[in-house]
C-alpha cells in the first residue's frame, strides 16, 4: 500500500502534534457543546478506497471529478478549530452508485498539512492519521 506524501511530511507524531495544535486537547471537562467534541480519528488504512483516491489526487494537483473540488470550505457548522476564510478547502470523495456527489468529503487545512474525512456531509469529522 503507498502512503500518501502527507504521512513522510508529517509522520504519526506530526498528525498528532497537528492534532493537538489545530484542536487543542479535548477533555473530560470540555464544554459539551464543544466544536472539537465531533472530531475524532481514524487510521489511513480504515478510510474507504475512494478516499485514498481522493487525497492521491490532492496530493496531485487534480484533475478533481467535480467542479467543487477544491473550493474553500466555511466551517459554518463550525464543527472544525476555527480558522481564517481560505484556510480549509474541501473535495469530494466518491460514493459508487450515487447519482450525486454523495456526503463523504476529505476537508483540508494546508497551512498545517492536515486532512479531516467526514462521510455525514459535515456532521462529524475524524482526523487523518497516516502513521497507523
Amino acid at each position: 500500500m503507498r502512503f500518501p506524501p502527507r504521512m513522510t511530511r508529517i509522520g504519526a507524531a506530526g498528525a498528532l502534534l497537528s492534532a493537538l495544535l489545530v484542536g487543542g486537547t479535548v477533555s473530560a471537562a470540555a464544554p459539551a457543546g464543544a466544536a472539537t467534541a465531533s472530531v475524532g480519528s481514524i487510521c489511513y488504512g480504515d478510510l474507504p478506497s475512494q478516499a485514498h483516491h481522493t487525497l492521491d489526487l490532492i496530493d496531485q494537483g487534480g484533475p478533481f471529478p467535480y467542479d467543487q473540488d477544491g473550493v474553500v470550505f466555511q466551517n459554518r457548522e463550525g464543527v472544525l478549530p476555527s480558522r481564517s476564510s481560505g484556510y480549509y478547502h474541501e473535495y469530494t470523495v466518491v460514493t459508487p452508485g450515487s447519482p450525486t456527489r454523495g456526503a463523504r468529503r476529505i476537508v483540508t487545512g494546508e497551512k498545517s498539512q492536515e486532512d479531516y474525512y467526514t462521510a455525514d456531509h459535515y456532521a462529524t469529522f475524524d482526523l487523518v492519521d497516516f502513521g497507523c
